[in-house]
């Protein structure tokens, strides 16, 4: 019974950094919904005849906040299968070093295109006020 506790309370340890990566990517999903939102609320609010160019710069950032938040979430899930997996293992006693590699790797991945997505969104908003 005590080395059952043993390995649970190392499984747990293990677990405490991608726990950690799920918040900050929890934390960057709700600032990307929120520029979201601004975004869609800035398209409702102006006129087509007007504002055609703005319009279509609102468009490209909306696009590229979905991308973000699609890759950010395709992050947090591999990190759920990164922390899955070494409970799994923990459990069956079986090494989950190459599951929890692979989806670390993949969220990593994942992360970096959604913040390069971002990044590109970053540039066309600042482009706007450029524009006005």
């Amino acid at each position: 019974m005590h080395e059952e506790l043993i390995v649970a309370a190392h499984a747990i340890q293990q677990a405490v950094a991608p726990v950690f990566l799920l918040t900050g990517v929890g934390a960057f999903l709700s600032v990307l919904s929120t520029r979201l939102g601004r975004v869609i609320d800035r398209f409702r609010s102006i006129e087509l005849a007007t504002h055609k160019e703005e319009m279509e710069i609102l468009v490209l950032r909306a696009r590229w906040i979905h991308w973000s938040i699609s890759l950010c979430t395709i992050c947090a899930l591999f990190v759920c299968i990164v922390i899955a997996a070494l409970f799994i293992g923990s459990e069956l006693n079986r090494d989950p070093s190459g599951t929890v590699s692979l989806f670390f790797v993949a969220a990593m991945g994942a992360l970096t295109l959604a913040l390069l997505c971002f990044l590109r969104e970053i540039t066309l908003a600042t482009g706007i006020i450029r524009m006005r």
